[in-house]
């Protein structure tokens, strides 16, 4: 398989859950668990951060950090600038982005996002689940939908609204959840970070859409496999309890 590096953006300071890379999730930091399975992909793996606890702990379990200092809005930036700094002379044909949050995420994932994103045209790469109308979370705004062509392997749109719509209402059909793992060819990466933001992304606060507002074009995989996002503290004991 073609050169292919793992990111993880891991920042100390969040509005809603301070430290939460540095969480104890059944005895082992999040970040920590994180790091293990992108490994279990095969593929290259770095910590990107600017805070020394999450530096420390990260070489405390044998994993490799890249420091990147720099005040920026989003981790996008931070991998951006660690792929220009550290990686860029090595030609990586993709970086994939992984937050450092979701520590239920299995590195088999990750190979097939990049197996599929080699083999097409796309500018970015993502992942989705596929879901039924009837869950609650299709009506929850903080779970994003992905409005996606199965004949294309395109997505078309994302929102935070329940999409798509069913006109004529009572029809059994699926949604796709986006589940926010983004693989980047290099060129796409650097052009991204440098777009402003875009009339949909501030509207929905959701940056993908900044890349499709600018005709950047985001394929996707789908997957089976539940994810937990740790938002908030109280998303641990959900993931212990899945672990368990």
């Amino acid at each position: 398989m073609a050169r292919v590096v793992v990111l993880i953006p891991a920042r100390y300071q969040s509005s809603r859950f301070p430290g939460k890379p540095l969480t104890l999730i059944s005895g082992i930091s999040m970040i920590q668990r994180v790091f293990n399975n992108c490994q279990e992909s095969g593929f290259p793996t770095y910590v990107v951060t600017d805070h020394d606890g999450i530096e420390e702990e990260v070489k405390a379990f044998g994993g490799k950090v890249l420091r990147v200092n720099d005040d920026v809005p989003s981790g996008s930036e931070r991998i951006a600038l660690a792929y220009e700094r550290f990686l860029k002379q090595e030609n990586p044909e993709l970086v994939i982005n992984v937050q450092g949050d979701e520590p239920l995420l299995k590195g088999n994932v990750l190979k097939e996002l990049a197996e599929f994103h080699l083999n097409s045209s796309f500018d970015m790469g993502t992942l989705l689940r596929e879901r039924s109308v009837n869950e609650d979370d299709f009506k929850n705004p903080n779970v994003v939908k992905a409005v996606y062509s199965p004949i294309s392997n395109q997505c078309l749109y994302f929102s935070r609204q329940s999409l798509p719509f069913d006109r004529d209402g009572g029809r059994e059909h699926s949604w796709y959840q986006h589940i926010g793992v983004y693989s980047y060819r290099p060129k796409a990466l650097s052009a991204f970070v440098k777009l402003s933001v875009s009339p949909l992304e501030d509207l929905e606060k959701l940056e993908q859409l900044r890349a499709l507002e600018n005709q950047m074009t985001i394929g996707a995989v789908l997957t089976t496999q539940k994810l937990i996002g740790v938002d908030v503290p109280g998303d641990v004991k959900k993931v212990e309890g899945v672990l368990s």
